[in-house]
């Protein structure tokens, strides 16, 4: 089997919680330290614009929202938006044009940075070139009139499916602390995801039951699978980056964003996704090899 890309140990406290947002900040990082700086500046920004009605219409208007932010809880969404935004960018993070959430230029956080290179602005111009990034990631075809906070991929993706997922049996607990990574300081609160879930789907999670079902760490009495993982994959961080036994092999792709060796091959692809296919070409034809000469010798 091929585990590419496949965060299973991303459960319970098997990585610790703030691993995601940490990589999903050094993606921004590689580009600028004043990217990752100007996003982590942002938060407070929109606090303190969002605390009074006049700072709430600005906001609305300055992002083009489709619905004005109106209360409290509207900016709230809004700061959830942007955070799933970022996150997105260093998930499709690919060498090339790809339109797999959104349509999106080859290497897109570069893209995005290039309006991220002043962190110490006043609030509104801070702001302005948040929404020149995020412009990128919504609007690369130049076609969206507006933005819908509860929208931040591709209707056709089926992302309602992934959400109910993560409210029942995929719950993988993730932190952020505003230092060590660009987003405002959030802890693990189970209790509080356990009560979104039930409002949302009428669902209680299960956080124990992926690890106690597949076995967490202790997997070694599994066999003939290949966990790749790309370096610029926040999903990576749960993933298994190590060989465990010599037919639980891992393969790591520094250039790799979410899933990049599935994808076609494309000229643009780097040196380290073509070795990895080549890589999982052969394991797997080792491993049918060796299954065809012990039913032989049956």
């Amino acid at each position: 089997a091929l585990a590419a890309s496949a965060p299973i140990w991303q459960f319970e406290d098997l990585v610790p919680c703030g691993t995601f947002y940490n990589i999903v900040t050094q993606d921004f990082q590689k580009s600028s330290n004043c990217c990752a700086e100007s996003i982590r500046n942002s938060w407070a920004a929109i606090n303190r614009l969002a605390s009074t009605a006049e700072g709430l219409r600005w906001l609305s208007c300055a992002f083009r929202l489709c619905r004005p932010l109106k209360a409290k809880q509207d900016a709230a969404s809004f700061k959830a938006w942007l955070s799933e935004t970022w996150v997105n960018l260093a998930m499709v993070d690919y060498p090339y044009k790809a339109n797999f959430l959104q349509p999106l230029p080859a290497w897109p956080i570069q893209v995005v940075c290039e309006h991220l290179q002043v962190p110490k602005l006043s609030d509104k111009a801070l702001l302005k070139n948040i929404f020149q990034a995020v412009n990128v990631y919504y609007n690369y075809s130049g076609n969206t009139s507006c933005f819908n906070l509860s929208q931040t991929a591709t209707q056709s993706l089926g992302m309602q499916g992934w959400y109910y997922q993560a409210c029942t049996e995929m719950v993988m607990p993730m932190c952020s602390d505003g230092v060590h990574d660009m987003f405002e300081p959030q802890k693990w609160d189970f209790r509080a995801y356990s009560d979104d879930c039930y409002k949302v789907w009428g669902v209680r999670p299960r956080p124990s039951w992926i690890p106690t079902s597949y076995g967490g760490k202790n997997i070694s009495s599994h066999s003939n699978i290949i966990f790749s993982n790309g370096g610029l994959d926040p999903w990576s961080g749960g993933g298994v980056t190590r060989n465990i036994t010599d037919s639980l092999v891992a393969i790591v792709i520094p250039e790799g964003a979410h899933h990049l060796d599935l994808r076609s091959n494309s000229p643009y692809d780097p040196d380290s996704v073509l070795r990895a296919r080549m890589q999982e070409v052969h394991f797997m034809k080792l491993w049918v090899k060796k299954i065809q000469q012990d039913k032989r010798r049956k």
